[in-house]
């Protein structure tokens, strides 16, 4: 493909991203922020974490993976649905129960401030490390796919990716989360279709 057609591509989602942003974040309070209201639609989020659990660098580099492996990934499917029916059975019904948000406020009340404080931390850890080989991951392919053969340094195509990250995600809430997630999964799984 053309590295403009593509670039005119991530230019358009970018603005469909930034306004479903701009259109679903208002001016909340704290809890509305976090919960969305507890008015998100069961169907936009369970289709949203299908995108969320499978994430692009899963979708890019899994299927090589697989036939190398001899499909031994497909534990890990397998591992993801026991988990999830755990989550669905258990977890959830028990969360709505006590009015929780997340699992942390279950640790404080269940096991004290220490318990809550260690997974919080642990959470922050992981999703930190986690998060930068993705941010790491997905500038890469953008400067190598599109920036790199205009000349443009792979530091400018981070700081573009960052920034743009940054716009949509600026007065953002769990409303835009669920929405952008399920975009992002129709597109994602679109393209696997195509």
């Amino acid at each position: 493909m053309d590295h403009q057609v593509t670039l005119i591509y991530l230019i358009v989602y970018f603005i469909l991203i930034g306004l479903v942003s701009w259109y679903s974040s208002g001016k909340d309070d704290n809890h509305t922020f976090f919960s969305g209201g507890n008015n998100s639609p069961w169907y936009l989020v369970a289709f949203g974490m299908i995108g969320t659990s499978l994430s692009g660098i899963t979708f890019i580099s899994v299927p090589g993976w697989v036939s190398s492996s001899n499909f031994s990934y497909m534990q890990m499917v397998f591992g993801y649905l026991v988990g999830y029916f755990f989550i669905a059975k258990f977890l959830l019904p028990m969360y709505y129960k006590m009015g929780l948000i997340s699992i942390y406020e279950y640790l404080k009340d269940r096991f004290g401030v220490h318990t809550y404080k260690a997974g919080a931390l642990f959470f922050i850890v992981s999703r930190t490390i986690g998060a930068s080989f993705r941010l790491y991951i997905v500038s890469n392919i953008l400067h190598i796919t599109i920036f790199k053969d205009w000349g443009v340094p792979y530091y400018v195509t981070i700081f573009c990716t960052m920034t743009l990250i940054w716009v949509y995600t600026y007065r953002a809430g769990i409303r835009t989360v669920v929405l952008t997630d399920t975009i992002q999964t129709f597109f994602m799984l679109s393209c696997l279709i195509l």
